[in-house]
Parts: structure tokens; sequence; C-alpha cells
């Protein structure tokens, strides 16, 4: 009888190809010869400016890499680790960086539009001013990051660990933050038009200034949240738990502005 060989093969090459790379490889991905250099040592490497356009760099690792104005346009980043990693005003955009490790990385102003960051690790990275929008964060783990600036407008966010970022002057309108625990996160001044945070979990958090026009915090727990200055016209407030809450100066559902 014929033996079935496809997931052996399969799984053989998927081994070789997270491999470290041979030190002959990483010249030629770095002649621009090779757009393969999965599981490549570039840690601490200067490539900034570099251009590395839909390139395989699965299990690669550049932790201390300086990657500042590089392009990883369209490149597969999966399991990578850019720990402590410059991505200041990098092109990320459409890159697949499922698992990856972003841990403390500046991403200052990094180009991210559609993005693929599914599962990965973002806590405590810089992403100031970032360009996130249709960015896949899902289960993604952003805690102690800052998000000050950044644009996630139809990012998806589903199960993404906030805890301790700064979220603030971020836009996020029309996001599905449902259900999710936002507590203590500071949003000041953020747009959040349209946003769905129906049964969020906001204790305590800082949404003073912020445009909420529309947006659904049915059953949300708003106690000792901030609403100062808030634009809360249209919003859903139905079954919402509001001890301690603030809305000073704060335009309520009806438009009219709280005394």
């Amino acid at each position: 009888m014929r033996r079935r060989s496809g997931p052996i093969l399969f799984a053989v090459t998927l081994i070789a190809s997270l491999s470290p790379a041979l030190a002959a490889d990483i010249d030629a991905f770095l002649a621009g010869t090779e757009r393969n250099c999965a599981g490549c040592d570039l840690s601490g490497r200067d490539l900034h400016e570099r251009a590395f356009k839909l390139c395989n760099l699965d299990g690669a690792k550049l932790n201390n890499a300086n990657l500042t104005n590089a392009s990883l346009f369209r490149s597969t980043l999966r399991h990578v680790e850019l720990r402590d990693a410059k991505l200041a005003r990098a092109n990320l955009n459409l890159v697949d960086a499922k698992w990856a490790d972003f841990a403390n990385a500046d991403l200052t102003d990094a180009l991210l539009y559609e993005a693929d960051l599914s599962s990965a690790n973002l806590a405590g990275a810089t992403l100031i001013g970032a360009r996130l929008g249709r960015a896949r964060l899902n289960q993604a783990n952003l805690q102690g990051a800052k998000i000050a600036g950044a644009d996630l407008r139809e990012a998806r966010l589903g199960r993404t660990a906030l805890t301790g970022a700064d979220m603030r002057s971020v836009k996020l309108d029309g996001v599905n933050l449902r259900d999710m625990d936002l507590r203590g996160i500071d949003f000041t001044m953020s747009d959040m038009i349209e946003t769905d945070l129906s049964g969020a979990d906001l204790r305590g958090a800082n949404l003073s200034g912020v445009n909420l026009y529309r947006a659904d915090l049915h059953g949300a727990d708003l106690r000792g949240a901030n609403f100062e200055g808030a634009n809360l016209e249209n919003a859903i407030l139905s079954d919402t738990k509001l001890d301690g809450a603030k809305f000073d100066a704060a335009i309520m559902p009806d438009g009219k502005r709280n005394p």
C-alpha cells in the first residue's frame, strides 16, 4: 500500500523554512538577490531605509535592529522577533505578522494598514501616530503600549489586551469594542463615532472630550468614568452602570449640554 506522504512533506518543509539561515543566505538577502530569509538572525543590524518588500522573514530575529524608514510592505513576519526594534515611519502595510513579538519596539508613525497582527505581542510598544486602519489585532497584547494619536479606524480588536495603554486622541470610529476590558484607559480627546462599546468595562476610564456620537454603550459599566466635555449625542446609554461617572459639560444623548 502506498503511504500518504503529503502531511509529512508539509511538516518537513515548514521546519526547514524556519531553520536558521546560513551566512550566505543572509548575505544574499541583504544584497537584494534573495527574498527568503526565514529564520535569519539580523538582531542589532542597521537596516534603516532598506527595502524588504514581499519578503519571507518568518521566524527571523530582528531584536534591537534599526528599521527606521524601512519598507517591509506585504512581507511575512510570522513569529518574527522584533523586541526593542526601531521601526519609526516603517512601511508595514499588509504584512502578515501573526504571533510576532514587537515588545517595546518603536513604531512611531509606522504604516500598518491592513496588517495582520493577530496574537502579536506589542506590550510596551510605541505606536504614537501609527496608521492601523483595518489592521487585525485580534488577541494581540497591547498592554502598556503608547498608542496616542494612532488611526485605528475599522481595525479588529477582538479580545485585544489594552490594560495600561495610552489611547489619547486615537481614531476609533466604528470599531467593535464590545464586551472589552477597558478599565482605567485614557481615551482623552479620541474619536469614537458610532463605536460599539456595548457591554464594555469602562470603570475609571478617562473619556473627557471624546466624540461618542451615536456610540453604543448599552449595558456598559461606566462607574467612575470621566465624560467631562464629551459628545454623547444620539449615543445609547441604556442599562449602563453610572455610579460615580462624571458628565460635566458633556453633550448628552438628547443633544443638550450637561451643566
